[in-house]
């Protein structure tokens, strides 16, 4: 019979064998639940069961049981109730089960699985070998097919293994051995490098989002986890555990961490630095109108500033809205395009070329996986879907992509039915897609949400992944060393006219040092060719070779010269923004003195209308006083005339009788 090991490489149905033989089904038609039962709950033991007589037997077609036995009556219902499903379907149901329920069944597997008879071959012999990876040593089951009497080699090596931190091979993905303890298994992570370390974040394993910070030194390929420190202030407590986000190196010393899906989302992107000197992490401050809160979306970084296109909200709804945040300001701007835009997508890769085109390329909705390719013109911002040469690649989604030079390299993903084998490379300028190497296998490099990031080995530009998903969680590292073969191919290609403007325009902005390696190189080769060239053809060659850097020499003196001038305008501005910012403080102190000095005036103006109308109320009892005085007055004249007349009359009487007047005369007078 042949043998699997327990192993992401393994293919259905070996896999589900795997899986069965690890539940505890020993393979027979009456395979009971009793193993089973003991490792898992009941339910999910009577699913398992179910499964496994539908991948192994077919749909029940044996009659209910008539004696009252509960065990077997739940056996017969739960097999029952799966009808005529397909048995690769159960088969893979039933691995997804078990990886749900026990997470880490394959470190624990026994390392020989038994399969059907009909699924061996009778020349085949079995060798177990012990196999490194990453570290760690598992012995790997080798089926190799016996010919004449003689043993043949193994075929298709998915990942060569070298020694100790060699990468010797070009464009082909090889496992440095790794030492500390590695991070968790996971997918949808962040990564990012700074000095010669890659940095791992967050990921999703299981459904259950990370949060830990992990760090590979990339010249010792060992694995330490970064301690993450906590302080009083708020902003400085560690962040949430999330999934879909995107980590990018600013400053030389921080991280930062953009978007995500996180189990209680914001309504907006939040964004997260991490330092590496305090090891805290804290929330970063920005200004203007954020994006809605997403994950899976990518963030491309160009000059002083991000890129934020499309990505899944957390309602799942997919966008495909543009954003920029500058990074010196830390300010947010949504932008408005020109011409048709991506449709909504997540999940996608996306790079900048030359410092002005944006390029998105595949990505998935949720039933739809892409392989077009987009360009937005930073610009004029405006979309198009230029003419794309070459074998363009498969649709894909879950893929990462990194840029070196004028190339464009992308790996894994994934298409709704399985992972993407093939790592293929687009060269930005001429927009020719090429293979660069092809694994073989259920391999984490065929996975969907891994990341790739570039950094430098021994003066050299590699690559490196990390992590992924393909019916298994990976947390293995794998490194390819591109070549020049891609850049000497796009030379030979000729330019489309769709493409010319945007090969013009960033002619001026190439990879100095990658155009004259690729120049030397195919001189070279000429040289070695045609073996009958004569010395003053030699001659030529070279003296066009030195007119060729001269001229690139003199562009490239051009170009600094410019970036030059754009630093010292950009200076000028950021003075005079500062001057700006210092009048307009004078400027806002002065308003808030006069406003002050206003409010009390307006104070006093309401206290001197309160004091005039007291003084009118007290004028109006003035008037009336006044007139009940002159009425009092004239009432005491009449009473005074009145008084006076009658002291007259009284006073002529008494005085005419003193002097003895008879009272006619008195009458009379």
């Amino acid at each position: 019979m042949a043998m699997a090991r327990v192993s992401s490489g393994l293919a259905y149905p070996e896999r589900f064998y795997a899986a069965a033989s690890y539940a505890g089904f020993d393979g027979s038609s009456d395979s009971s639940t009793k193993g089973v039962s003991s490792k898992f709950s009941n339910d999910a033991a009577l699913l398992l069961y179910a499964l496994y007589q539908q991948a192994t037997v077919g749909p029940c077609k044996i009659p209910k049981p008539r004696s009252w036995n509960p065990v077997e009556q739940s056996k017969w219902t739960s097999w029952n109730g799966l009808g005529n499903m397909a048995s690769t379907e159960a088969m893979r149901l039933f691995v997804k089960i078990l990886e749900e329920e026990d997470p880490g069944w394959y470190s624990r597997a026994s390392n020989f699985v038994s399969e059907p008879a009909v699924q061996g071959e009778k020349n085949n012999e079995t060798i177990a070998e012990p196999v490194t990876e990453n570290g760690n040593v598992l012995p790997e089951i080798k089926t190799i097919p016996a010919e004449n009497g003689n043993m043949s080699e193994p075929q298709d090596k998915d990942v060569v293994s070298e020694g100790f931190g060699a990468v010797g091979v070009y464009d082909q993905w090889v496992s440095p051995p790794i030492s500390g303890p590695r991070p968790k298994s996971r997918y949808e992570h962040g990564a990012a490098v700074i000095d010669d370390k890659m940095y791992i974040f967050g990921g999703n394993l299981n459904g259950r989002y990370l949060s830990d910070l992990q760090a590979l030194d990339l010249r010792s390929w060992t694995w330490s986890k970064v301690e993450v420190k906590t302080s009083n202030e708020a902003s400085q407590m560690p962040v949430s555990p999330f999934a879909g986000h995107s980590l990018i190196p600013w400053e030389g010393n921080k991280l930062i961490s953009i978007g995500g899906h996180s189990k209680d989302p914001s309504e907006t992107m939040q964004v997260k630095v991490f330092d590496l000197q305090t090891h805290t992490w804290s929330n970063l401050k920005t200004y203007g109108k954020p994006p809605l809160s997403r994950g899976g979306h990518s963030v491309t970084p160009t000059g002083t500033s991000l890129v934020i296109f499309g990505g899944q909200d957390a309602n799942r709804s997919l966008l495909n809205d543009l954003h920029i945040l500058d990074l010196e300001t830390m300010t947010w701007d949504e932008m408005d395009t020109l011409g048709v835009p991506p449709s909504p997508r997540s999940d996608h890769a996306a790079a900048v070329h030359a410092e002005r085109y944006l390029l998105i390329f595949g990505g998935g909705s949720h039933a739809t996986c892409f392989n077009d390719l987009h360009v937005l013109d930073l610009q004029t911002m405006e979309w198009s879907t230029p003419t794309q040469q070459g074998e363009i690649p498969s649709p894909r989604a879950g893929h990462a992509g990194v840029t070196v030079g004028e190339n464009w390299f992308i790996t894994g993903g994934g298409n709704n039915k399985s992972g993407v084998s093939e790592t293929v490379a687009l060269n930005m300028s001429t927009l020719g897609w090429s293979t660069v190497t092809t694994v073989q296998g259920r391999v984490p490099l065929a996975s969907e949400g891994l990341s790739l990031v570039l950094c430098s080995y021994n003066g050299e530009d590699i690559l490196v992944s990390f992590g992924g998903y393909n019916g298994r969680y990976s947390n293995e590292v794998n490194v390819l060393k591109p070549s020049h073969k891609s850049a000497l191919q796009s030379m030979e290609t000729p330019v489309p006219d769709s493409v010319s403007a945007m090969q013009n325009a960033t002619n001026a902005t190439r990879d100095l040092e990658s155009d004259i390696a690729t120049v030397q190189e195919g001189k070279i080769r000429e040289i070695v060719v045609d073996n009958t060239e004569s010395e003053p053809m030699v001659n030529k060659v070279e003296e066009t070779s030195e007119r060729l850097l001269a001229a690139l020499k003199a562009e490239k003196e051009e170009i600094e010269s410019s970036l030059s001038k754009e630093k010292l305008q950009t200076l000028q501005l950021k003075q005079d923004l500062t001057d700006a910012e210092a009048r307009n403080t004078d400027l806002y102190m002065e308003l808030q003195s006069v406003r002050g000095q206003l409010a009390s005036e307006q104070s006093r103006c309401f206290k001197l209308e309160v004091d005039v109308a007291e003084l009118r109320q007290k004028l109006q009892t003035l008037e009336s006083l006044k007139k009940e005085l002159e009425l009092l007055q004239r009432q005491k004249a009449a009473s005074e005339q009145a008084l006076n007349e009658k002291r007259r009359q009284s006073s002529g009487g008494v005085w005419g009788w003193i002097a003895g007047t008879p009272p006619n005369q008195q009458d009379d007078a």
